[in-house]
């Protein structure tokens, strides 16, 4: 990937098989995901068996176990059609893994996220409320520099957290390009469904509608936190390691539909 330092739906599903449509709950949440920052690591599953949810299994990637640290930017963001002042642009840092749920065969594939960051405490609370997702609020700012042509180039995602700035960041380089059928890229990128554990142990099932985004390669990607205070542990020696990959998505128009419990 040259010098490396440190999804969803078009009603296409992954796997080009046929399968029964899943009955469509109502659209809870509408915005653009901009400027996609995506960090990835391979890890030894056994780190994630105990944040998987019930009914869901690992996905994986040519036999790798693969969890991603992404940042990104929401805009225009607007719950059930009504944007909230002062909530409709802001930063999103999450780590996350991908699972899947085989459906009268239809392969549900989708993500976990062990933690979400956003400037905001009303926008964590409605998404922990919601969804039942791990949020917090911090502080965050973006920054998104543009190469010639208007590409964006070095773009990185910051959040201040036990006393200092904590970061993400890609740069990116040639132009932007449709996703391969069947690559990393293309399997990080696409996953439709979102998943989580409530606390009575139920699952949250909800659906992700976007088009295929395009992506920039990469050819610097940084993870800069103290990855045991973060996110445990258990992550350390797996984040602490450079990226097996990293790319930077466009991104697009989105919509989250309502949750629903299995």
């Amino acid at each position: 990937m040259g010098k490396v330092m440190q999804s969803a739906t078009t009603d296409v599903l992954w796997a080009g098989k046929e399968a029964a449509v899943p009955r469509k709950t109502h659209i809870f949440l509408t915005a653009e995901w901009r400027y996609l920052a995506m960090l990835n690591f391979e890890v030894d599953p056994g780190v994630l068996a105990p944040h998987v949810p019930a009914g869901t299994e690992l996905d994986t990637f040519e036999g790798r176990t693969m969890v991603s640290v992404v940042g990104f930017r929401f805009e225009d963001t607007r719950v059930r059609g009504v944007a909230v002042p002062f909530h409709r642009d802001f930063d999103e840092i999450n780590l996350r893994f991908y699972v899947r749920r085989d459906v009268s065969g239809e392969a549900r594939r989708g993500v976990v996220f062990i933690k979400e960051i956003v400037p905001r405490v009303a926008i964590a609370w409605t998404a922990r409320l919601v969804y039942a997702e791990n949020y917090v609020a911090l502080p965050t700012r973006h920054s998104i520099g543009v190469r010639n042509g208007g590409c964006p180039g070095q773009v990185s995602y910051e959040w201040k957290w036990a006393g200092r700035w904590n970061s993400v960041s890609v740069r990116s380089l040639g132009e932007a390009r449709p996703l391969v059928a069947g690559s990393e890229e293309q399997f990080i990128a696409e996953h439709y469904w979102g998943y989580s554990s409530r606390r009575d142990g139920r699952t949250v099932e909800y659906r992700v509608e976007h088009p295929s985004w395009r992506a920039w390669p990469v050819d610097e990607a940084r993870l800069d936190c103290d990855v045991s205070r973060l996110y445990g542990a258990e992550f350390a020696d797996f984040l602490g390691n450079a990226p097996c990959s990293a790319l930077l998505a466009d991104g697009s128009a989105v919509s989250v539909r309502r949750g629903e419990l299995l």
